[in-house]
């Protein structure tokens, strides 16, 4: 009788799972499929030398082979003159647009927020139209007498990550600016310490969580990024492309070579993160916030020096963008340009290219609808059913933040390359990979939005007999949407573009608008890769549009 009243028992709890108990299982199920599965085939297989024997050799070959090793330190000092210059450029801008009666604040933060959202790949491309070895910048300063080489090599990959990435430090450092308590500032002053005294050892370290918060996003996007230094390292190489090159290889690849150096480029992410996190908490920054700052008012000649220093660095930023757009216009033969415009860019993707343009918007939209609907449903688990097994969630989903997208895209290649579940070479496992790679910044969003909600409305929804799904729906879902929505607009944005996880992913029927802008660029067929690169451009620019109407609306909710 015992074991009949066990499997009882078992029945009757499985029967007191509610609609939210199903969730947390299915959410669990999905990430352990899709990121835990694919690291422990990577990590496994990274153990595995070419014979198929247990063995350490991957390993002590990256320690011993210059060829290896180098390229981490070639990551590590790309990303960190990046971190360096990106602060120096967004600190100095946020403060001044923050602090000061600086005119056209409205169009700087725009043409900022632009710049971010736009592909690294695509700064990289307009970069080399203008300042390659045949750009036209390049030719202008030869003519003039200027000696200038191009920009390609480390110099130029970290110019065009900065000018990316900067806008990371900008955006956190500007939010920590308007809110932090000027009374300290004030005592600094009242003890006699001159205004870069006060900046330096008062607000600084007030506003240090939340820079390095952004000096981490502005690393970690530069360390992981493909596109940018495949595009202008010519042989300068960076873990990320020796990890993509490893794989897939005309030779004949080495998946276990990439798999370590894929588990190596985890591990260095993963210690740059604790490393920010260990810094920030060995201090207290806590303040009241009670005084915020008042903008000061300037003198007119130094508000429009300063004004037109901080459109300058905008404008500067948003050159990449206007490049493209230019000279997709102007008509062309393969890299050579011609005087005079025309539309036969544009006609000649509609001809050659049109399924990669209608896979980049059906891919997208897919892997938004799905990202829309889980990270509704896995933040309300979050925040309004705490507990020791969503915190180790919260934990799981944050996984893909330290994951670059090569690494993403290789360990779902050896995950799902053999039975039970065959995905490589189907559109679906880019939707998994956007999906996973993506799904963070949606549930971040979602769960902001969600803690401003009182409880009250859903509670007085189940109290009238309204079960918790329902509730959910009807109810905490519609007051949610509007931010959500927002938000998701921002991870559509980034899915577009996403190109790292997709060139490892993508077979020729697949290929999307990144990854065939990437092979006309490589094909010296700037044409057509600035018609597509402006394709993109576009629909990031409506798509802020969209979200910038969207936000508005979610505060009169």
């Amino acid at each position: 009788m015992q074991p009949t009243k066990g499997k009882g028992s078992r029945w009757f709890e499985l029967r007191r799972w509610d609609f939210w108990s199903w969730v947390t299982a299915a959410v669990y199920l999905f990430l352990f499929a899709f990121i835990v599965y694919p690291l422990f085939s990577l990590l496994l297989n990274s153990f595995f030398n070419d014979e198929g024997l247990f063995s350490l050799e991957n390993y002590a070959n990256f320690v011993k082979l210059k060829y290896f090793y180098s390229a981490l330190w070639n990551s590590l000092k790309v990303s960190a003159l990046t971190t360096v210059f990106a602060v120096l450029i967004g600190v100095p801008l946020a403060y001044v647009t923050t602090r000061y009666n600086v005119k056209c604040k409205g169009l700087i933060q725009i043409l900022v927020i632009m710049s971010l959202l736009s592909p690294p790949f695509i700064g990289a491309y307009s970069w080399i139209l203008m300042l390659g070895n045949n750009g036209f910048l390049t030719r202008f300063f030869h003519e003039i007498g200027i000696p200038f080489t191009s920009v390609y090599g480390w110099k130029g990959i970290v110019f065009v990550f900065t000018l990316q990435f900067y806008p990371h430090i900008y955006l956190y450092v500007s939010g920590a600016l308007k809110t932090i308590d000027t009374s300290l500032e004030e005592a600094a002053e009242s003890l006699g310490r001159s205004g870069f005294a006060r900046l330096r050892t008062v607000t600084l370290p007030l506003i240090f969580p939340t820079l390095s918060a952004g000096a981490l996003m502005v690393f970690m996007a530069s360390f992981a990024d493909f596109g940018t230094p495949m595009l202008l390292g010519q042989g300068f190489k960076v873990l990320p492309i020796l990890a993509y090159e490893q794989f897939i290889s005309e030779m004949g690849g080495n998946p276990a070579m990439a798999s370590t150096l894929s588990v190596i480029l985890i591990v260095c992410s993963t210690s740059i993160l604790f490393l920010q996190r260990y810094f920030v908490s060995r201090k207290n920054y806590t303040m009241t916030g009670l005084r915020t700052p008042k903008v000061q008012s300037l003198r007119p000649a130094m508000q429009w020096l300063l004004t037109g220093c901080a459109l300058l660095v905008a404008c500067v930023s948003m050159i990449p963008q206007a490049t493209v757009i230019v000279t997709s216009f102007i008509k062309t033969k393969g890299p050579v340009f011609h005087p005079g415009f025309s539309l036969n860019s544009y006609k000649e993707i509609l001809f050659r290219v049109p399924k990669a343009i209608m896979n980049t918007y059906s891919f997208s939209f897919i892997s938004i609808v799905i990202m829309v609907v889980m990270g509704m449903l896995v933040a309300y688990v979050l925040v309004r059913r705490k507990s020791k097994l969503t915190a180790a969630l919260d934990g799981l989903i944050m996984i893909p933040y330290v994951m670059p997208g090569t690494v993403l895209g290789i360990s779902m290649i050896i995950a799902f390359n053999k039975p039970p579940v065959v995905l490589t070479g189907t559109w679906v496992i880019l939707v998994v990979a956007y999906v996973v790679r993506k799904l963070p910044y949606t549930i971040r969003s979602s769960t902001a939005i969600l803690h401003q909600l009182d409880r009250s409305v859903e509670e007085a929804s189940i109290s009238l007999g309204v079960p918790p799904m329902k509730t959910f729906f009807k109810t905490t879902g519609r007051l949610m949407a509007p931010g959500v929505a927002s938000g998701a607009i921002l991870s559509w944005v980034t899915t577009i573009n996403e190109l790292s996880s997709t060139i490892v992913l993508y077979y020729g029927a697949t290929a999307t608008i990144s990854v065939t802008i990437y092979s006309e660029v490589f094909t010296s067929n700037y044409g057509t890769g600035a018609a597509l690169a402006s394709i993109l451009s576009v629909t990031t620019l409506i798509s802020l549009i969209i979200a910038n109407k969207l936000s508005k609306k979610g505060l009169q909710v």
